[in-house]
């Protein structure tokens, strides 16, 4: 829907009004972003429009200390507790290195920002949302409920925008790129995966050989990448929790990836959900969502890193779970034996 057809702010007031469905989801059912339907309320009080620069953004949540924040793509939701702090900018990518909260900041996807106060039976709660062109959320920071307001307000007062308005202009979402599958540069890219020896050099290794990461991992084959069950993220996240090993979970979007590292206490299935409820740890997958799991194999100067990766059935990365290692403990060993676990009972074998 293009800026010319949306409903009007106030035909998007009244169906707020109207509704009982979750922002998200009644934004789907208009055909409208979640956030044209927080510019349809802005009034400088409730919600505010604000500068959505991380650089702004970020050195000032440092100062309001404990929060959450909450990052999401359209299968899995991460809500960590915890301090931003360490933030480094970049012009690409940045980095928030707090207690409990890590993150990855992609800061051209970082377009439209609001600080909102919602009414909720506790009373107010706080939040700073950041959204990209096509009114997507990208990262959305909460104030612990009961929190005093006065460095959130001042924070929201600095970051205020001069444009007030409550019509916002989006663009049109971006289609997930497909499985991109050359089989002809199969032995080459096997070669150089061999002689990575740096995980991070992996979007390096797919622009050169011109593939994606679901490509990728389609035709590279064993023992780099072994394909699982859909049922393996279920299994593995259970004896994550049952064996007490911590992990790290890696859940983004374009503009953000939030890191969870640490034990998992036992998954809670409610209908299509898969939820983790830790005290400061919320995670919410989608289960139905998964379409491919992978166990992934990357060369390190460590040994490998080995990770869960799963997919949705556009071939959207829904998130993927590493093991930890920490000055203080490698957690290494027990997580490969979890993966072992899996890759023993795979139910297709990816040609070598």
């Amino acid at each position: 829907m293009n800026d010319t057809t949306k409903p009007t702010p106030e035909q998007l007031r009244q169906a707020l009004a109207d509704s009982t469905l979750r922002p998200r989801d009644l934004a789907a059912s208009l055909g409208v972003s979640e956030a044209d339907l927080l510019a349809a309320r802005v009034d400088g009080d409730k919600v505010t429009r604000i500068s959505a620069d991380p650089d702004n953004l970020l050195p000032g949540v440092e100062t309001l200390g404990p929060v959450m924040a909450l990052t999401r793509n359209e299968s899995i939701v991460s809500e960590v507790e915890g301090s931003y702090g360490g933030y480094r900018p970049g012009e690409h990518a940045g980095l928030v290195l707090g207690d409990g909260i890590d993150l990855r900041i992609f800061r051209r996807h970082w377009v439209h920002g609001f600080a909102v106060v919602a009414e909720t039976k506790a009373g107010p709660r706080l939040s700073f949302q950041v959204f990209d062109a096509a009114g997507d959320a990208v990262h959305k920071i909460y104030l612990p409920k009961g929190a005093a307001p006065e460095g959130w307000l001042a924070l929201r007062d600095a970051l205020r925008l001069k444009d007030q308005s409550q019509q916002l202009e989006t663009t049109p979402r971006a289609a997930v790129e497909a499985p991109i599958l050359r089989p002809e540069v199969t032995e080459a890219l096997r070669t150089d995966w061999a002689g990575m020896g740096d995980s991070h050099k992996f979007p390096a290794l797919m622009r050169k050989h011109k593939i994606n990461r679901l490509g990728a991992y389609r035709i590279v084959g064993a023992p780099y990448a072994r394909r699982l069950e859909i049922a393996s993220v279920g299994r593995i996240l259970d004896r994550l929790a049952e064996t007490g090993t911590p992990s790290m979970i890696f859940v983004g979007n374009a503009g953000c990836i939030q890191i969870f590292s640490g034990p998992i206490g036992p998954i809670k299935t409610m209908g299509p959900w898969l939820n983790v409820l830790d005290p400061g740890f919320d995670m919410h997958l989608r289960g139905d969502h998964i379409a491919e799991v992978w166990a992934v194999e990357k060369p390190s100067r460590r040994g490998p890193a080995v990770s869960i990766e799963f997919f949705d059935a556009q071939g959207a990365l829904i998130a993927q779970v590493f093991g930890l290692r920490s000055a203080e403990a490698d957690h290494y060993p027990a997580w490969l034996q979890l993966v072992e676990e899996e890759t023993s009972r795979l139910a297709e074998e990816v040609p070598a």
